[in-house]
């Protein structure tokens, strides 16, 4: 049985590997190649690179187990996906201009700029990878886990994170964004089809419908139909800063910033936005997976397992569960290659190039690609050998991305807005953020960052805004014909 569970999931891996080196045949991968596609991305891409990138491992393993756990507290999800481009709307159509017009292809290249600051650049180019290393270490570890669970230990965990991520890293380096965007028009496709197949298919195999799964639901457990969910487990102020710090942070993080500068044109990139939130009903199965598993299986260890628990236990064909761990490899992948790539290309941009100013469109191609490499293989051994507590670290590095967003906001709409308020508010925002996280700064004998139940970043934002707006209003001004440009645009 688990023979022909694995040879689904490498025939998977091998159709993969095959788009994202087709799609960069051909190609001469200079910086803006490599990095945005030549600025060329039409909708059919630009739609799946910014819906598969989104929905990583979190989408087979985590959603259903928020649902399975937390019950409809697991709503934030559909909230924050529906509204989480709305920012995007603004910013992206300008730093798409500002991108053709000056030529820039990572967000810090754009934000140092309009700050005059170089510190800027490496400050952000670090703050990006510190939130980058976590996020892709959970993507190998939800490929590892698919592979050891589903082939009953037959491949372990460092060898399937290693064979998934291998592929990974192949096409990144070969292809680069080229390589992002077609693989995960293919995985977007695939794992919105298991999805609703998966979420429609367990109601009505465990409970002959959806309406007989929720009334059975609602006489064993009700908490899990209302929001704070069961036991109280996600109180408004945490429901509601989970949409809040989720809705800004989707905009400022890093890799999906840059994809303002790979669309064809301003009209596609609109129209991505426009019709993003439909990607977001890929979540609605999702959640209904966990909702599943509360009556039938109300006592797991962990909740992350309840997709794979009931996968299992229900007998399905091996194609059946070959499939399935090939649609969480998909989720993995899709974000797992989008951060990968983004984190060589900041490191390279926003950081290496300060110190080798002078070095060839060609030198800088290749350092990325070893990038690639280095970076994959660093959160390989977060991911397989460290004994890291990796959630509270990536709570805390989506709160620490969300600390760009005075940044941006200043730099389109507020001439004020200067140098030293952008390092000064963007260095207090992410402690504040950090300690918060960590639990230990106290404030009135509240840790500082569980402040009503807020997230942390939302803390650190408030903090951030206040010091960026007083010390914008207490130095002076920058150049205005050099704010003019970005104010305009």
């Amino acid at each position: 049985m688990w023979v022909t569970i694995l040879i689904t999931m490498l025939v998977y891996l091998a159709v993969a590997a095959f788009i994202g080196i087709w799609a960069g045949r051909g190609r001469v991968l200079d910086v803006v190649d490599y990095v945005a596609g030549s600025r060329t991305l039409g909708l059919l891409v630009m739609y799946f690179i910014m819906g598969a990138t989104i929905f990583s491992a979190f989408a087979f393993l985590g959603g259903p187990g928020w649902a399975y756990k937390k019950g409809a507290a697991a709503f934030y999800i559909l909230a924050y996906c529906g509204f989480g481009l709305a920012p995007w709307y603004v910013f992206g159509p300008r730093a798409a201009r500002l991108g053709r017009k000056y030529g820039y292809v990572t967000q810090a290249e754009l934000f140092s700029d309009r700050y005059q600051s170089k510190t800027l650049s490496g400050i952000m180019a670090w703050i990006s990878l510190a939130a980058f290393v976590p996020y892709l270490t959970l993507q190998m570890k939800g490929a590892g886990f698919m592979f050891d669970t589903l082939t009953q230990g037959h491949v372990p965990f460092w060898a399937g994170a290693l064979i998934a991520y291998g592929v990974v890293v192949l096409y990144v380096y070969m292809s680069g964004l080229m390589g992002v965007g077609w693989t995960n028009v293919f995985q977007g496709i695939f794992m919105l089809v298991l999805a609703w197949i998966f979420g429609i298919m367990l109601p009505f195999k465990l409970y002959g419908g959806l309406m007989p799964m929720f009334e059975k639901i609602l006489a064993a457990s009700p908490g899990h139909l209302t929001i704070p969910g069961p036991k109280g487990v996600m109180p408004w102020g945490a429901y509601s800063t989970a949409v809040l710090i989720s809705v800004i942070g989707f905009s400022m993080w890093p890799h999906l910033y840059m994809k303002a500068y790979t669309a064809r044109d301003e009209p596609t990139l609109k129209l991505t936005i426009a019709i993003y939130p439909t990607f977001a009903i890929f979540m609605v199965p999702v959640l209904l997976i966990g909702f599943a598993g509360v009556v039938y299986a109300p006592n797991l260890a962990d909740a992350n397992s309840v997709l794979p628990h009931m996968i299992t236990a229900l007998k399905f064909s091996p194609i059946i569960v070959g499939l399935f761990g090939a649609g969480a490899l998909a989720a993995s992948m899709s974000s797992g290659d989008a951060i990968t790539h983004a984190a060589a290309s900041v490191m390279v941009q926003d950081f290496w190039k300060l110190f080798f100013p002078k070095a060839t469109d060609k030198a800088l191609t290749t350092t990325m690609r070893v990038h690639v490499i280095v970076i994959a293989a660093i959160s390989y051994y977060f991911a397989v050998f460290a004994k890291v507590g990796l959630i509270p670290l990536l709570l805390g590095a989506y709160g620490a991305v969300v600390q760009f967003f005075p940044l941006a906001l200043g730099m389109h709409f507020w001439p004020r807005a200067n140098k030293q308020a952008a390092l000064a508010g963007l260095i207090v925002g992410g402690l504040i953020t950090l300690f918060g996280t960590l639990g230990t700064v106290p404030l009135l004998g509240i840790p500082f960052g569980k402040l009503w139940n807020f997230h942390p970043g939302i803390t650190g934002l408030i903090c951030n805004l206040i010091v960026f707006i007083g010390i914008s209003l207490l130095t002076k001004p920058m150049a205005p014909d050099h704010v003019k440009r970005f104010i305009e645009e």
